[in-house]
């Protein structure tokens, strides 16, 4: 006897978890781009980004889905950090549409009669669609069947049973409600599935196994115990997906605590909302009414909070490239101030000097080609070109000295070479994996040597250098384009001679030539960051200008 309700048990659970991932999959698919869209253009506000996350939740019937796919919106730049959290908000809430479902199977078992027919109707699409939107539509339709079968199960095994677990060996009170959270956090961490735990405690409450108190219990622990997908998601993850991931933490252990410090106060009034309203309310429907009112309660205790928690957590998980791509020198504060302003925008324009030089060093010593350290470095220094931007531009709307205005395009045209040297950077790296070694040792020796001057010219062009000289790197390059000329005679003589085969010579001569485009792209940046440093004026003498006698 208890080895058929035990394999009704897995068999419900079984056809549940089934039919909520043929659900899941098939409305992802079916829906092409429209959740996409709809959490891109609903999330203006956190109200709407509230309602989009309940609204789509609701529909897919996965809390941890729309959280995945809400992650990668956020790595891919189609939204931001606050439109996912409010997005993570709506969904907890979206979720407790689980509890409202297994309350109408109670209701009304003739949805079982709906179930079968619904398996075959989206079988015969699936198998007629060809693997296009109809076959996700089918595929669905046959989930919502199989979904609802295996919540039909579960409620006849637990209704079977004609059991009631004993309550008293776990404790009383405070205690047996702690014990039962942990067994709902433990189930849904073990088959990593909220809503499984969720049916099994409305079914097994609606069978008379466990009290009512006792299932809510279990609801608060499956919320908390829902963050493990998010979690396990984000292990290894970006930092925007560890923060959206921690957003989702945090809103459900305040949730569950406070829920758990307020069961006494929510079950009496659970209990008392029916008789108010006249209403006559089973278990089920109860602890779907309660799962519900725990998610908007926490909604609204966290809501105020949110812009709080998202500055929070924007200083959380911190990669070295988010914290490279923060400018250390500008500050609204002293665009109003030239000489202050000039000296910021000189030491972060520095900044990325250093950030093109490495790229070019790490290119061109690197055989193994474009590495993902050149690719963060690009988006540290294109980060940074904006930032220096949008500070010139915030300069131009102060109080600044006629003399001075024509210098600030100066600092535009120096990152703008900068980021040259970025992009040829990568070409470079992406080449050098490309290109076959060079078995004339006198070219190969030529070669090295050219790389080994624009190398110099790349540690000469530092004007933070106490050393630094413009005539120098002016000549140091000079010297560069020599060498690259009669590196390219010897480079197209070697391939008419058949020292060299035609296609490496023509893919040599391209390299050679993006190694010399640093070398020009470098000297231009330093000498033009020259001019700007030397234009700025004393801070005597724009005391004086701002505060006439």
């Amino acid at each position: 006897m208890h080895l058929s309700i035990l394999a009704s048990f897995i068999g419900g659970i079984g056809l549940f978890l089934l039919g909520m991932q043929l659900m899941t999959e098939g409305l992802k698919i079916a829906a092409g781009n429209t959740l996409r869209t709809i959490l891109e253009r609903s999330t203006a506000t956190p109200l709407r980004g509230i309602l989009s996350g309940a609204l789509i939740t609701s529909l897919v019937q996965s809390s941890g889905a729309v959280t995945v796919a809400t992650i990668g919106f956020v790595n891919a730049g189609l939204m931001d950090l606050m439109q996912a959290i409010t997005i993570v908000l709506g969904s907890n809430i979206g979720h407790t549409m689980i509890g409202w479902l297994v309350s109408l199977v109670d209701f009304q078992g003739a949805v079982k009669l709906v179930a079968l027919p619904l398996i075959g109707l989206g079988m015969l699409l699936r198998l007629a669609g060809d693997n296009n939107r109809y076959a996700a539509l089918g595929e669905t339709l046959a989930g919502f069947g199989v979904f609802f079968t295996g919540i039909d199960l579960l409620r006849a095994t637990f209704a079977g049973t004609g059991l009631s677990m004993p309550l008293t060996v776990l404790g009383s009170g405070i205690w047996s409600h702690l014990t039962f959270l942990v067994v709902g956090l433990l189930l849904t961490v073990a088959i990593q599935s909220s809503s499984a735990t969720i049916v099994i405690t409305l079914t097994a409450t609606a069978g008379g196994l466990i009290p009512l108190d006792t299932g809510a219990s279990m609801i608060i622990g499956a919320n908390i115990g829902s963050t493990s997908t998010a979690a396990l998601a984000a292990l290894g993850a970006t930092p925007n997906a560890k923060r959206v991931a921690a957003a989702h933490v945090i809103f459900n252990l305040v949730t569950g605590g406070v829920a758990l410090l307020l069961l006494p106060l929510l079950l009496h009034a659970l209990l008392a909302f029916p008789e108010i309203l006249h209403l006559n309310a089973n278990a089920t429907v109860l602890l779907a009414l309660f799962h519900t009112s725990v998610n908007i309660l926490g909604v609204c205790l966290i809501w105020p909070f949110t812009r709080l928690l998202v500055k929070r957590l924007k200083g959380w998980f911190r990669s070295h490239e988010e914290d490279e791509a923060h400018p250390l020198y500008l500050d609204k504060n002293i665009a109003a101030t030239p000489v202050l302003a000039f000296h910021a925008l000189a030491k972060e324009i520095e900044r990325i000097g250093n950030i093109a030089r490495r790229m070019a060093k790490g290119a061109m010593s690197s055989e193994a080609g474009q590495s993902l350290q050149l690719d963060a470095d690009r988006r540290i220094l294109l980060k940074l070109e904006i930032k220096v931007g949008n500070f010139i531009n915030l300069v131009r709307r102060g109080s600044l000295p006629e003399e001075l205005d024509h210098v600030l395009p100066n600092a535009l045209r120096v990152t703008s070479y900068y980021r040259e040297v970025a992009d040829v950077s990568l070409r470079v790296a992406q080449m050098q994996q490309q290109s076959r070694p060079v078995a004339n040792e006198v070219l190969a020796q030529e070669i090295s040597m050219y790389k080994q001057y624009v190398v110099k010219l790349l540690e000469m062009s530092d004007v933070a250098r106490k050393d630094y000289a413009p005539e120098e790197c002016a000549a140091l390059f000079r010297e560069t384009e020599e060498m690259y000329h009669h590196l390219k005679s010897s480079l197209l003589k070697a391939g008419t001679k058949n020292l060299l085969p035609v296609g490496l010579m023509v893919s040599l001569i391209d390299l050679m030539s993006d190694i010399r485009r640093i070398a020009d792209q470098i000297e231009k940046g330093a000498r033009y960051l020259t001019t700007l440093t030397k234009a700025m004026p004393e801070e005597d003498e724009t005391i004086s200008a701002q505060n006439p006698a």
